[in-house]
């Protein structure tokens, strides 16, 4: 592998969270790994609680430095599953952590967004223990990128930026679902 020749040890190394009950977390996480990538960064993404079907993946996956691990092929709501449902997905998504972080360091990358990860955790789906371990045990050049409503104090005292996404209005109040490329 060669070295990555935008790579500057002391600029990297955050780690953003982008929470609330607002629509634009995942944007604005894919929005920063896009220019990342633009840059020359190399920039790892996984969606939690999402399936594979978001219409940003299609245009993201078309830069050679980014790399969308997938995750499963659908995907519901935590409220919407049984506690056999809830049970399988806590032990999928904290082996899909290890894998994906197992991943950004061992392969190097400079970027990891684990889009949703904060939901998944609130929704008991993802042992908190082991986000928080590896942020402490983190690449120390790996710029780290959380998203998802009501992170715990413990993630806020990790993170270097927290940034609350607040709704004020929204159209799902309305009755008007997700729209293909604009909410989802």
């Amino acid at each position: 592998m060669t070295e990555n020749i935008f790579r500057n040890e002391n600029s990297l190394g955050l780690v953003h969270i982008y929470c609330g009950d607002g629509k634009g977390k995942t944007t604005t996480g894919m929005g920063l790994c896009a220019r990342a990538a633009g840059y020359g960064l190399r920039v790892l993404i996984y969606q939690f609680m999402k399936d594979n079907s978001t219409s940003e993946r299609n245009v993201l996956a078309l830069s050679e430095n980014i790399t969308i691990v997938d995750g499963l092929p659908q995907e519901k709501f935590s409220f919407q599953m049984t506690p056999e449902e809830k049970a399988e997905r806590k032990t999928y998504y904290e082996n899909q952590l290890r894998a994906v972080t197992q991943k950004a360091a061992d392969e190097q990358y400079d970027v990891l967004f684990l889009d949703e990860v904060i939901y998944t955790i609130r929704a008991g789906l993802l042992d908190e223990a082991l986000l928080l371990d590896f942020l402490q045990k983190k690449p120390a050049h790996l710029e780290i990128i959380l998203s998802g409503q009501g992170p715990s104090e413990a993630l806020i005292e990790c993170a270097d930026y927290v940034s609350e996404i607040r709704k004020i209005r929204h159209p799902f109040d309305k009755g008007v679902h997700a729209r293909k490329g604009i909410e989802s």
